[in-house]
């Protein structure tokens, strides 16, 4: 048995060009990304991986990342960044992504949680990375097939303004 803290953080972070921010904050426009493998497939079949996926080439599931921490290091590591958007009610924030995935997803699965760095996550490769990104600090959502599927794809997701919930903020402020 493992255990897993899915408790959302009480902030969210997502640093960026200010063009895409501003669609995320009045559209509520994200893009769901395949998978990178930054770790070696575990010999397990670990809860957010499938048998099929861990012997498959390329990415298994689609992935939406995030920050815990407002930090302006973060500016850097994220190439060309210039702003950052700031998710107030991540509770809110996190059930509106997963309705929205849901509704181009139907039969996939999907979860949060933070992203385990230097040892592997109890979620599996997806929500596991090396140490050395550690500084990202991310908390990630990400929605697996139930069923085999081909190469996955980028998907843009709207979940509706969230002015309500979030702000944007800039690089120096």
């Amino acid at each position: 048995m493992f255990s897993v803290d899915c408790r959302r953080p009480p902030k969210l972070y997502r640093y960026s060009l200010r063009h895409w921010l501003e669609r995320s904050l009045t559209l509520g426009e994200f893009r769901l990304r395949p998978a990178t493998e930054e770790v070696k497939p575990s010999p397990r079949i670990l809860p957010f991986q499938s048998a099929a996926a861990q012997t498959a080439p390329g990415a298994a599931c689609l992935v939406l990342s995030l920050a815990q921490a407002w930090d302006q290091a973060l500016f850097n590591e994220f190439s060309g960044a210039d702003c950052c958007l700031v998710i107030h009610d991540t509770e809110e924030f996190g059930e509106r992504i997963h309705r929205a995935a849901e509704k181009v997803l139907p039969t996939w699965a999907g979860i949060d949680a933070g992203i385990s760095y230097g040892v592997p996550s109890p979620l599996g490769k997806t929500f596991s990375k090396i140490k050395r990104y550690a500084v990202e600090k991310e908390w990630q959502f990400a929605w697996r097939p139930t069923q085999p599927t081909d190469a996955l794809s980028p998907i843009i997701i709207r979940i509706g303004s969230i002015e309500d919930i979030a702000e944007l903020r800039g690089k120096g402020a």
